[in-house]
């Protein structure tokens, strides 16, 4: 029997978590860093050094941190599920806790990209970048990540995803930011839909959702052993 899709919409909450902070939390700052100084390409042409900075001290706190119960849980799922993870974040928690199928919709901070060609990427784990560091067609590198301002490459992807699955689980996003948030339109209305956020994620319509009011270390757990009961039963 073929396995159920479970497609899994992640936020800033599951990563919290794990001890990175999150923009929301903390009104636009981030250690002293302004959002738009730093997230957004107006704040790479006015400041690149700054941006790098940014990044750089990312990149060093995601490397020592590491996954939770919630992300830990979700790559158990894949032993029940065809499971596909669609995150906000650009940590590399998911991959950190095994999961294999994961769309990163804003960029990944262990990438770097060619200033001027999208499509240009390198890893590069947690090392620094910094300016002078050029791409292979010359130009700067930059962090692999989407900013204000920019399209979102991966959108379409991960719309054909939600539109195909049998069970859709959101965890530790305000579902605020466009155009994530309207990911979940996509979902055909009869499939099961799940919350895992301890506030109140701005969806139209809470009737056809079951919310665990919960933080995804413990909710997720407790969303596992519920799905696999259900197929079980």
């Amino acid at each position: 029997m073929q396995s159920k899709k479970l497609v899994v919409l992640t936020g800033a909450g599951i990563s919290a978590e794990s001890g990175l902070a999150t923009f929301r939390d903390s009104g636009g700052l981030w250690e002293g860093f302004n959002v738009h100084e730093v997230a957004s390409i107006e704040g790479w042409y006015k400041n690149p050094e700054k941006v790098l900075e940014f990044y750089n001290h990312r990149r060093k706190q995601a490397s020592e941190a590491k996954p939770n119960e919630g992300h830990l849980s979700l790559k158990s799922l894949e032993s029940f599920f065809d499971v596909v993870v669609i995150t906000q974040n650009v940590d590399d928690l998911h991959e950190k806790a095994g999961s294999t199928n994961i769309i990163h919709l804003h960029g990944e901070l262990t990438k770097a990209r060619s200033e001027n060609n999208p499509d240009l990427v390198i890893n590069i784990g947690y090392e620094e970048i910094n300016v002078g560091d050029i791409a292979e067609d010359g130009s700067q590198l930059r962090p692999a990540i989407v900013w204000f301002g920019e399209m979102v490459p991966m959108i379409e992807k991960a719309a054909l995803e939600v539109m195909e699955a049998d069970i859709l689980l959101v965890i530790g996003t305000s579902l605020a930011v466009y155009p994530a948030a309207g990911l979940v339109n996509y979902a055909k209305q009869s499939i099961p839909k799940f919350i895992v956020d301890p506030s109140n994620p701005e969806l139209y319509s809470y009737e056809e959702w079951t919310h665990i009011k919960k933080t995804a270390s413990e909710g997720v757990p407790e969303i596992k052993e519920l799905l696999i009961n259900q197929i079980n039963e």
